[in-house]
C-alpha cells in the first residue's frame, strides 16, 4: 500500500469518528447525560456548560445545564444577549419540596439581583415561585427557556406553567445563575469554566 492510501485511509477513520462523537454527543454529570445540542424554537441551541448542586457535600440535589444559541463563557454576555437561552434541571433527590424549591428560588433571585431590580419586578418573581408547586423526585425535572420577544417560558414536571414577559425578569433569572453572586459551582459550570 501506497503511503498516500493509507493516510487516506487514517483521514477517513478520524473523519467518521468525529462525525460518530458529534451526532451521539452527551455530557454527563451525577449520571444524568445532556446532550450537546437541542433544537429549540427552531434554532440549534448549544451546550454551554453543565454544573451540579450538592448539599452537606454528598446528598445530590440536581444537575444543570445551559444551552445557548451563540456560547459563551463571558457571564454579561449570557445574561444581557438577546438569543433564546435553554437551562434544564434534572432532579436528584426526594427531599426537594415545593416549599424548599420556591423559597430557595426567591432568596438566590434577591441574592443575585440589585435590591431595587428585585422589589421593581417582585410580582413577577412572585409569579414564576408560584409555579414550583410540586415536590421534586428524582428523574424529574424544571425547564426555562427564554425566547426574545416572547420571555422566559416555565416548564415544571413536564408541565408548561406560563411565560414572564420581556427580558428584564430573564436577565434578573441568569443573573443569579451565572452573575458575580452566584454560586461559584453553578456559575463556573454553566459558563464551562
Amino acid at each position: 500500500m501506497s503511503r498516500r492510501v493509507v493516510a487516506c485511509a487514517v483521514a477517513l477513520f478520524f473523519v467518521f469518528v468525529l462525525a460518530g462523537a458529534g451526532f451521539a454527543g452527551e455530557v454527563e454529570i451525577l449520571g444524568v447525560k445532556f446532550p450537546t445540542e437541542k433544537t429549540i424554537e427552531g434554532k440549534i441551541l448549544k451546550l454551554n456548560g453543565v454544573s451540579y448542586l450538592k448539599k452537606l457535600g454528598f446528598v445530590k440535589v440536581y444537575a444543570v445545564a445551559l444551552y445557548l444559541e451563540n456560547p459563551s463563557k463571558d457571564p454579561n454576555e449570557v445574561i444581557e444577549s438577546e438569543q433564546i437561552k435553554h437551562m434544564v434541571t434534572h432532579y436528584l433527590t426526594s427531599k426537594a419540596t415545593a416549599e424548599k424549591i420556591r423559597n430557595g428560588f426567591i432568596e438566590l433571585m434577591e441574592k443575585g439581583n440589585p435590591k431595587e431590580l428585585v422589589d421593581a419586578n417582585r410580582a413577577d418573581i412572585e409569579k414564576y415561585a408560584s409555579w414550583m408547586d410540586k415536590d421534586m423526585a428524582p428523574g424529574l425535572t424544571a425547564i426555562s427557556t427564554y425566547v426574545p420577544g416572547k420571555g422566559v417560558i416555565y416548564e415544571y414536571q413536564g408541565q408548561i406553567k406560563g411565560t414572564i414577559p420581556g427580558s428584564t425578569f430573564a436577565q434578573m433569572y441568569y443573573r443569579y445563575n451565572v452573575g458575580e453572586k452566584a454560586d461559584k459551582k453553578i456559575r463556573e459550570g454553566l459558563l464551562g469554566l
